[in-house]
Order: structure tokens, then sequence, then C-alpha cells
């Protein structure tokens, strides 16, 4: 990052802007005396977009933090997605993601929280997902005028969503619906069926229960109707891989469930990205089973699908497994999906995070700032 103003989390003075020398020099000390992190006087800073819901998401991470004795504030990113009006697919949905990234890489942050499914499926070798918190529900919502739901609508219904996997798989249910793009922020989106301008909107659960809004939803779809997006529901509470005394702390808020199911559902991703992207839906859940003793033990069980972007065609298998074979089982059910045609259904790479969901919070109008 260069010339970026940084407040000074012990003075309150604002800072002079750095080079990227000066930065990277920064984040070196501050590493050398990372000790000194998550006392009142240096507070672990937690990069975040300004929206309300990743303030809220990063908010309960600061609480978190500061519940088991650290001390931690938040700091406000504004990212190249935030500031363009342009359509997620053609800017990529990695802006979302890069800026915190920088800021992480720079050392004016300590700790950046994300809506998992933002990530590149790519690891970042100069990070690590040191936490991944119990998950929300992953399914998407239904925001439709005067009560309806999805079946209820009439032929010609307007519904918003800029996810080529949600339009997909509403196109493939056959009910006649019109799709028309959306982006802004979830209460962007929500008003937009208030006053008319749509007949519904589908988002994801999660981000309306995380603002305070499921009063909103007229139903949550299933994952029979809808599979959502990988990670849909889920943070990454990223740092430093060099932090490591950070790692081990972030790590309590770890939730192994959690991480088993992102686990299977991002390798599935990353395996049919492999040259390609298409409307991509898949759902792991840790399950009770029974092994060959009679013993009850827990299983990851995933389900995945691949659409025609018009929803001529949808291909779904699913597989179950151990959760130490998350990563695996994930690419065995996108080899499986391929052989069943998927790849029929993929079409050419055309942003800088293939396969990706579009962000739910894709507006932000707030500078980079602490937050306590």
């Amino acid at each position: 990052m260069t010339g970026a103003m940084v407040q000074d989390t012990q003075t309150g003075r604002e800072a002079v802007p750095e080079t990227g020398t000066d930065a990277v020099h920064r984040a070196a000390h501050e590493t050398v005396h990372s000790t000194a992190r998550g006392t009142v006087d240096a507070p672990w800073r937690i990069g975040t977009r300004g929206s309300l819901l990743a303030l809220t998401q990063a908010g309960h991470v600061r609480d978190a933090l500061v519940g088991a004795g650290q001390q931690a504030e938040l700091v406000i990113v504004k990212t190249a997605g935030d500031k363009s009006s342009a359509p997620v697919q053609t800017i990529g949905v990695g802006v979302f993601t890069a800026a915190l990234r920088d800021e992480l890489a720079a050392g004016t942050v300590d700790i950046a929280v994300h809506s998992y499914k933002d990530l590149p499926t790519a690891q970042d070798p100069r990070f690590d997902i040191a936490a991944i918190p119990p998950r929300a529900d992953p399914r998407d919502a239904l925001v439709a005028r005067d009560g309806l739901v999805l079946g209820e609508l009439p032929a010609g219904s307007r519904i918003g969503t800029s996810a080529p996997r949600r339009a997909s798989q509403l196109l493939a249910l056959g009910l006649g619906v019109e799709i028309v793009p959306l982006r802004g922020n979830l209460d962007t989106r929500i008003a937009k069926v208030a006053n008319g301008e749509l007949d519904a909107v589908v988002v994801a659960r999660a981000g309306l229960a995380r603002i305070g809004r499921l009063d909103a939803v007229t139903e949550s779809l299933e994952p029979v109707q809808m599979l959502p997006a990988p990670a849909q529901g889920a943070l990454a509470v990223e740092c430093r891989s060099e932090d490591t005394e950070l790692v081990t702390i972030l790590s309590a808020l770890d939730d192994v469930g959690t991480r088993a199911a992102i686990t299977a559902e991002r390798s599935l991703l990353a395996e049919l990205e492999a040259g390609c992207t298409a409307p991509i839906g898949a759902l792991a859940e840790v399950v009770e089973s029974l092994d060959d003793d009679g013993r009850v033990i827990d299983e990851l069980s995933l389900r995945g699908c691949v659409a025609a972007i018009d929803g001529s065609d949808t291909i779904r298998a699913s597989v179950v497994g151990s959760l130490a074979d998350a990563a695996e089982l994930g690419r065995a059910l996108a080899r499986e999906l391929l052989e069943l045609g998927a790849r029929d259904l993929l079409s050419d790479p055309g942003d800088a995070n293939p396969g990706a969901e579009p962000s739910d919070d894709s507006s932000n109008p707030s500078p980079m700032e602490n937050i306590r």
C-alpha cells in the first residue's frame, strides 16, 4: 500500500502518509513487538469494510477477542468495489477483499474479517485463515412483496439478484420469473421491493440475520430448491502468517465443524474452476452416522450442483465421508459432477475470481477510520 493515511491508535493523531517501504518496515517492527498488541494502549486492529453488515460481522470478532481478555478496535477500509457502480462480474469479486489484504500486508491492520465466499479460492501464503467461527444459516432468503413465498409469485414477477448461481437455479424451477441484475447493500436491495421496483429479491439469510432484518424474509429457501454458494454464511478471520502469537489467539474462535464444511465446499469450487466458471452451489453439513461397531460418529455430508446459466439444466450430486477428509470429499464430488456432464455447462472464465459469488454487501461509502 502506498500513501495511506493511518490514525495512530495511541495518540489519536493523523500520521504522515507512508511510502510502501515505510509500511513494510513498520509492519516488520510491529511483528517483532507483537506482544504489545491486544492492550488498551495498542489494541488489535481489525480491518473491515464500512457497511452495516461488514461492521456487524467484524464487531462479533472484536467482541469475542475482548471477551477473551484482548483489546481490539475496528478499522474501516474502503475497497475498489465499494467505489464502483459496475456489475460485480465486471470488476471481479476479489476487489472486495484485496484492499483489506493490502492493509494487512502493510501492517496498518492486524486482522481482516471477510465474508468467506468473497475470498479467492487460491491460498495466499502471506496470510493465515486463523479462525472460521461457527457458521450462520447458509440458506438463501426470499424477500417478496405482500409476504409472498416463491411459489406464490405470479409468472413475469421481477426478482432481483446479481448471482448467476441464484439466477440459474431460480430459472430452473420453471416459474416464469424475470431476473433483474442487482447491486447495493442489503437495505438498498430490500428497499427495491418495498418501493415496488421489484417483486422480490434473493439474498443470503445470514446477512439479514446479522443486521437484524429477518423480519423482511418471506421464505427461507431450502437447499433442495436452491443450493447456497460455497462458504455462504461463514466468516474468515485472517492475519499475517508470520504473526504466530496472533494466529494462536485467533484459533480459539475457530469452529471445527464449520472449518471442515467450508474446506469441502471450497475444494469442490476450486476443482470445478480448472479453466472454467459457472453457477456453482455447495453445502456441507456435519451429520451423525454409525460406524461398523454401531457407535455414533460425526461425518460430513456434501451436496453440490452446477447449473446452466439459462436454467435449462442442473446437475446435482452428493457424497458423505470423514471430517478429516473434507478437502478430498470436495474434490471427489467435483469430479463426479464433471463426469455427470457438468463440463458442458461450464463457460470461459470472466472475472478475477472464477466461480465466486457476488457479495450481498457491495456498496460502502465509508473512508478508512478507527472504531473502538
